[in-house]
């Protein structure tokens, strides 16, 4: 049996985000649907270079059951080189704009690591979840402008920068060396007044291949924080090395590392296949309620 008894009790601690007010239950896991208007990304680069097929993908991903829209303009994978903040405002600005207009209830997340874009974005088009795969590192006033703003925040572990980070990750305990850097960020963004945190361990971000399984295998670990935790493991190349496959090719891996995920306890899967997501969302859900019967 996948869940037991005292699993499902280990998995049903209650957790809310709020974000201006409307309140998102993570009770049971949710799904956030990656949106990439950046040309590079590893997966989906310039797909959605319009403001019509940003608008229909993230219909597309809401009808399939996405609980958040993570959009964001630069690609962050190994060895991208980093954007200008006007290049990056200049693609982030019209999308976020374009899907706030057509579905002002959306729960939209920003993938950003600057302060200066958080503030603009918030300005033109409302409040959203900032998600930081710097976890504060590459822009000093993030958590200040965060919690100034009042808004949730994702924070991501990472060794290094996109320009580096594969170059040669080295830890003495994964699970270990994470929760430290947790356990430091966390205490500096309550600091800062940031209310609502979201743990993202950073998957493929400074880890080998066996860093990362080594961290999905453990990512229960996490809970000992009493926080939300995120996992993103969608076509990465911890799927893609392992199997000898192309992102293209990597849909059933994902499935397989995202249901992994949950049984870890993760709360929000980040993904580019939002149906698939959701289905292993709604099965393990299930499996939850007859553990409880």
């Amino acid at each position: 049996m996948l869940i037991t008894s005292s699993a499902s009790k280990f998995f049903k601690r209650k957790h809310t985000i709020n974000l201006n007010g409307r309140l998102i239950d993570l009770s049971n896991p949710i799904v956030m649907g990656i949106l990439n208007v950046s040309p590079d990304s590893f997966y989906d680069g310039g797909q959605y270079a319009t403001k019509d097929a940003v608008v229909q993908r993230a219909e597309q991903m809401l009808e399939q059951g996405a609980s958040i829209i993570d959009i964001g303009a630069m690609s962050t994978r190994p060895g991208a080189g980093i954007m200008s903040t006007k290049e990056e405002l200049t693609r982030l600005l019209p999308a976020v704009s374009a899907v706030k207009k057509r579905f002002p209830e959306a729960a939209i997340s920003i993938d950003t690591f600057r302060s200066w874009v958080a503030l603009r974005v918030v300005d033109e088009c409302g409040d959203c979840i900032v998600n930081d795969i710097s976890g504060g590192d590459f822009d000093a006033h993030m958590f200040d402008t965060v919690g100034k703003l009042n808004l949730p925040y994702i924070l991501m572990h990472i060794q290094g920068t996109p320009q580096t980070m594969q170059d040669d990750p080295q830890y003495e305990d994964i699970i270990k060396d994470i929760s430290k850097y947790f356990s430091e960020k966390v205490r500096k963004l309550t600091k800062a007044g940031v209310k609502d945190v979201i743990l993202d361990p950073g998957f493929g971000f400074g880890k080998t291949v066996d860093h990362n399984y080594d961290l999905l295998n453990r990512l229960d670990a996490f809970k000992v924080f009493q926080l939300p935790v995120l996992a993103g493991v969608s076509r990465k190349s911890m799927i893609q090395k392992l199997l000898n496959v192309s992102a293209e090719e990597s849909l059933g891996g994902t499935i397989t590392a995202n249901t992994m995920a949950l049984l870890g306890g993760a709360d929000i899967l980040r993904v580019h296949d939002v149906k698939e997501a959701v289905e292993s969302v709604r099965i393990f859900t299930k499996l939850k309620e007859v553990a409880d019967l």
